[in-house]
C-alpha cells in the first residue's frame, strides 16, 4: 500500500496509476483522469467539487497538483465514501479533501463556493445547471459520462453554454494467447467549460 500525501514518491503531476487507489472499478481511469485535470487546471488555494466521487481520485489528484488546493468529495454510497476517505488519508495532503457522504443533489446548497467542478458520473441537466451557477467567473467545469443519457446531458450543455465537447477513447495492450492486442475501454464523453469573465 502506497502512502504519499506530499507527492515525494509519485510526484504531483496528474495521472497516478489506478492501482494506487482503493476502488471497486468505479474510478476515473488514469488517462481520462489526466485529461480531466488538465481541463480543470488546479491552482493554488482553489476549491474543487468532485460530485459522485467514486474512489475520490480526481479530488485527490486536484489537491496534490497545487499548493493549498482543496476539494469536497461528495459520495452517497457508504462503501465508496469509505474508500474516498482511505485514499485521501494515504495520498492527499492532510485535511485537503473533505468528504460529504450524501447524495449530490441535497448536498450542494451547504457547500462552499467552488472554483472548479468535476462530475464523473450521474450527471443530469439540473445538476450541471446548478454546478455552473455556483461557479465564479473563470471557474471551470468538466462533466464525464459513459452512458447515452450522460452523453445527452453533455451535448445539451455544449449547445447551451459552449465550451469543449469530446469523446475520449483509449485502449490498453493485453495478451491474446502468445501475442499482444488492444483491449478498448468504454468511450467517455467529456464536456468542459470555463465561465466567462475574470475574477
Amino acid at each position: 500500500m502506497i502512502i504519499d500525501p506530499d507527492g515525494a514518491l509519485l510526484g504531483r503531476t496528474p495521472g497516478l496509476p489506478d492501482d494506487v487507489f482503493e476502488h471497486d472499478g468505479l474510478i476515473t481511469k488514469r488517462h481520462i483522469r489526466a485529461s480531466a485535470l488538465a481541463l480543470l487546471r488546479p491552482l493554488a488555494g482553489e476549491l474543487l467539487w468532485d460530485l459522485g466521487a467514486g474512489a475520490g481520485s480526481v479530488a485527490i489528484e486536484w489537491c496534490r497538483a497545487a499548493d493549498g488546493a482543496r476539494a469536497v468529495a461528495v459520495e452517497r454510497v457508504p462503501e465508496r465514501a469509505a474508500r474516498v476517505a482511505a485514499n485521501a488519508a494515504r495520498l492527499a495532503p492532510a485535511g485537503a479533501v473533505r468528504l460529504v457522504e450524501a447524495g449530490v443533489a441535497e448536498s450542494l446548497d451547504g457547500l462552499p463556493r467552488p472554483d472548479a467542478v468535476f462530475i464523473g458520473g450521474g450527471a443530469t441537466s439540473s445538476l450541471v445547471e446548478r454546478a455552473v451557477e455556483a461557479l465564479p467567473p473563470g471557474g471551470r467545469i468538466v462533466v464525464h459520462g459513459v452512458t447515452v443519457e450522460a452523453e445527452e446531458v453533455c451535448v445539451a450543455a455544449y449547445r447551451r453554454w459552449g465550451g469543449q465537447l469530446a469523446r475520449l477513447h483509449h485502449e490498453h495492450a493485453a495478451p491474446i494467447g502468445r501475442l499482444l492486442g488492444w483491449t478498448p475501454a468504454r468511450a467517455v464523453v467529456s464536456w468542459a467549460y470555463v465561465v466567462e469573465g475574470s475574477r
